[in-house]
């Protein structure tokens, strides 16, 4: 299964967004599933449902931090490359989508319980999330992320 599918799977089982990303990119990086869904868990739904950065997009952050990501203060060269791909996923996530804030993707405010019945009335949770989803994965692998 490509991993874009695989992404995509894990969030229509019922994960969150930020956890179907880490855990699909994170285990080639050395990050076991376990482990990474549990380190993405309170990402989702714009970070613990705040309705802010979309969970699929900071999942990709915590993606491309795992894999560029320094370990040494001084390695400036790392923590330019981490955050020029942090702007480049940024920017290509908002063109497609106009957005990077899960209450603008949704189009409601899912830190009200008004705005999450609403997301579940439309039908939000499952038409846009998996698309966005999906996009935040195939925008990692067009950044050579999918190793």
């Amino acid at each position: 299964m490509k991993k874009v599918d695989q992404a995509v799977s894990y969030f229509k089982q019922g994960f969150l967004c930020s956890q179907a990303i880490l855990a699909t990119y994170g285990e080639p990086l050395g990050l076991d599933r376990n482990t990474a869904l549990k380190i993405a868990e309170g990402f989702g739904g714009g970070m613990a449902s705040m309705g802010e950065t979309c969970g699929a997009v900071t999942g990709a952050f915590m993606v491309i931090g795992l894999k560029h990501g320094r370990t040494e203060a001084q390695d400036r060269e790392a923590r330019h490359r981490t955050h020029e791909l942090v702007r480049e996923f940024t920017s290509r996530f908002a063109s497609r989508n106009a957005s990077i804030v899960c209450r603008n993707l949704l189009g409601c405010d899912i830190n009200t319980p008004e705005g999450t019945a609403m997301a579940r009335e439309k039908g939000l949770f499952t038409t846009v999330c998996p698309k966005l989803v999906g996009d935040a994965a195939e925008i990692l692998e067009e950044l050579g992320l999918g190793e």
